[in-house]
């Protein structure tokens, strides 16, 4: 059985990144997939939008300085096949710790390898913090693939080209060769503004096949649900959000099952009007 190890990433915060996270992981364990999802951001909103606390020692703080297990940490939620490693404000101290540790770039793969031999979870998510540091750096050695949530502004454009900037260097440095861009979902979409449709034409016009069709509306719904710690199928499930969630779960899917079937793509450049952003940590700790 393939298992498919897929990070959600996005430099900027705010673009919709951990909603995505929680609202797919959720609607792929609605429709009968076994799904992990890791919580490796401190601010942990993954762990609590899904009803769970955050915990002292609940994290993968230890383990990614090499105590203990990663699937001892593993908890279950209150949706049938999905389960979470929660976070906690400690593990923002794991950016400092385990740059004192070899292989620190290595990590997460070393921690996360045991589990996926298991094969317990068709597949894994992973909630990477809204930076570039260390920890994000260690869940892009370890993923297949990266799927980046694009709000539709001007300002997210300028995060997408450091992300796919960065996507090709740890591809071109060795660190992981085989890294993809999965694909972009534009979130917060709002389609009687002028800026939401002239931000959704220039990804789409830029990044072609891998923008999904699907595109993820401002709903009220959507916003709500994390402060009862559930997803918006749980919490509304005729809402509006619940139902394109649903539908991007089911065209997510549709790729992941064919994407090994095709050639590898390449990442595409940056868009022309973000093209000047400025790469901030692109660079950090990727070995020569």
């Amino acid at each position: 059985m393939q298992n498919y190890v897929i990070a959600l990433a996005n430099q900027k915060g705010g673009v919709g990144k951990t909603t995505t996270a929680i609202n797919l992981a959720a609607c792929l364990a609605e429709r009968r997939q076994r799904v992990l999802l890791i919580d490796l951001d401190p601010q942990a909103n993954a762990t609590s939008g899904l009803g769970l606390a955050p915990q002292p020692g609940n994290s993968m703080y230890e383990v990614l300085l090499g105590h203990g297990k990663l699937a001892d940490k593993i908890q279950a939620t209150r949706m049938e096949r999905l389960s979470i490693v929660p976070s906690e404000v400690d593990l923002a101290g794991a950016e400092i710790d385990i740059a004192r540790v070899d292989r620190y770039l290595h990590r997460f793969k070393e921690s996360l390898d045991p589990l996926l031999a298991l094969k317990q979870f068709d597949y894994v998510l992973v909630d990477c913090p809204p930076s570039l540091g260390i920890l994000t750096m260690n869940v892009l050695t370890a993923v297949q693939s990266v799927l980046i949530p694009l709000q539709c502004e001007y300002y997210a454009l300028e995060g997408l080209s450091v992300m796919t900037r960065l996507i090709n260097q740890v591809k071109q440095s060795g660190a992981n060769p085989d890294l993809e861009l999965e694909g972009i979902v534009m979130t917060m979409y709002d389609p009687r503004t002028n800026l939401a449709q002239q931000v959704a034409s220039e990804v789409r016009q830029h990044f072609g096949d891998k923008v999904y069709d699907t595109m993820i509306p401002r709903n009220i719904r959507i916003s709500e649900a994390p402060s009862h710690g559930l997803p918006v199928v749980m919490y509304d499930e005729k809402s509006t959000g619940a139902e394109s969630y649903r539908l991007f779960a089911k065209e997510f899917l549709k790729r992941c099952k064919t994407r090994d079937e095709a050639p590898a793509p390449t990442v595409t450049a940056a868009p022309p009007s973000a093209a000047q952003t400025p790469a901030e940590g692109a660079s950090t700790g990727l070995p020569g």
